[in-house]
């Protein structure tokens, strides 16, 4: 069974008006949607907001259904210059930017799992970075609104892979993102669910993937572009991703 775990409630609820045979269970204050999509069965979630949240969100669900892999989809905010909104991130590795252990640990070290970088599944990755490459050829200007993609200057996006930093913290702020490259200059982009996700995955051994969509530039105007991107846009990249992952032979 596919899991699919999105990091915003209107992707979610459009990836579930899109399941056929739908069955719903209430666990831990979370609504679990088991189904199928192409006539591949999935399981669909909202993760909740935060590292702890989507972390006790995926721990539930691999106790609770037959998840053979994951994905996890939502937006982000762009760290990498040369990144716009619009654009996508498949993730290649994911890190606890506010995790430090130390000095019992390496800064960013999991405790106990021995290291700091978690790993997607290679297979799902690739899978992934195909699936975005033909949703933003094919099908994104059928599905977004033109005056919605002219507001957020949205012409030929990219996908690309990278590292991708997770935190309990939303970035608004310029100068708090140079501060982050200066000590993680690989980063990507920032999200707040990613790499706790990731961590449940390897802990349990579920493969998994990620695919982040760029909202906002993690700048002072992240507040204002964020509420109507997601409403407007993100939540078709979504879909339209993992309509592709799923019909993938």
């Amino acid at each position: 069974m596919l899991a699919i775990v999105s990091a915003m409630p209107e992707e979610i609820s459009l990836v579930v008006e899109s399941l056929t045979h739908v069955t719903t269970r209430e666990l831990g204050r979370r609504a679990f949607h088991a189904g199928r999509l192409h006539g591949v069965e999935v399981v669909a979630v909202f993760s909740r907001w935060g590292k702890v949240a989507a972390a006790a969100t995926v721990t539930q669900l691999v106790a609770s259904f037959p998840v053979s892999r994951l994905v996890l989809s939502g937006v982000a905010g762009s760290v990498q210059r040369g990144l716009s909104i619009g654009d996508v991130v498949i993730g290649t590795g994911l890190l606890q930017h506010d995790l430090d252990p130390s000095p019992i640990f390496p800064r960013y070290e999991v405790p106990l799992l021995g290291k700091s970088l978690l790993e997607p599944d290679p297979r799902i990755r690739d899978r992934l970075v195909h699936a975005a490459q033909d949703f933003v050829r094919e099908d994104l200007r059928s599905l977004v609104a033109p005056g919605e993609l002219a507001a957020f200057r949205i012409g030929s996006p990219q996908v690309v892979g990278g590292l991708i930093a997770s935190g309990d913290k939303f970035f608004a702020s310029t100068r708090e993102v140079e501060e982050l490259r200066s000590r993680l200059p690989l980063v990507t982009c920032v999200e707040m669910e990613g790499a706790a996700v990731a961590q449940v995955c390897e802990e349990y051994g579920v493969p998994f993937g990620v695919v982040r969509t760029i909202s906002d530039s993690a700048n002072e105007s992240s507040a204002q572009d964020f509420p109507r991107f997601i409403r407007e846009v993100a939540r078709h990249y979504s879909l339209g991703i993992l309509e592709r992952f799923v019909r993938a032979p």
